[in-house]
């Protein structure tokens, strides 16, 4: 008989909804942020089903709030046609006004922008990672990929080294 598994995760542990790994890839990112997600409850039964995608997902700040763009999160079946929502609505993003402060002006500069990482629950609350970058040229993605290459040869060779 197969185990069955716990109902709940316990306190302070993250289950994992999608991740982005394209924007890693394509933007060069200075820091990372998180921040929480003002959802439906359609749109949370999604989640936790992982019926969700972030490709193509960024952040933006309008007036004094934080709004995410672009996240395609699948409408619930179960719920009736009063209850769903529209899967890819813009979605109010809850920071700290000191945070959206600091935000602007980083997006102020040139080149700059917020791109969705990862959506994630952490103690039972939707959490969306930001990433603060800029976008990389195609030369330097190629750059990129070759360094990765070259750590990952050596750590392999290292490792065969040892044995």
């Amino acid at each position: 008989m197969a185990k069955k598994k716990p109902d709940k995760l316990p306190p302070g542990a993250e289950f994992l909804v999608c991740r982005n790994p394209k924007a890693r890839h394509d933007y060069e990112l200075s820091e990372t942020l998180e921040a929480g997600l003002m959802l439906q409850g359609s749109e949370v039964k999604s989640l936790r089903a992982r019926r969700a995608s972030l490709e193509g997902a960024y952040a933006s700040i309008d007036r004094d709030e934080a709004w995410l763009h672009g996240a395609h999160i699948a409408p619930y079946e179960q719920a009736g046609p009063h209850f769903g929502h529209e899967p890819k609505r813009k979605r109010k993003l809850l920071l700290h006004r000191r945070e959206i402060e600091r935000l602007r002006g980083a997006l102020s500069r040139r080149g700059y922008t917020l791109v969705a990482l990862s959506i994630y629950f952490k103690s039972g609350r939707a959490k969306v990672e930001l990433g603060l970058g800029r976008g990389r040229n195609k030369g330097d993605q190629r750059q990129n990929l070759r360094e990765q290459a070259d750590k990952r040869e050596t750590r392999d060779a290292m490792r065969r080294a040892k044995r």
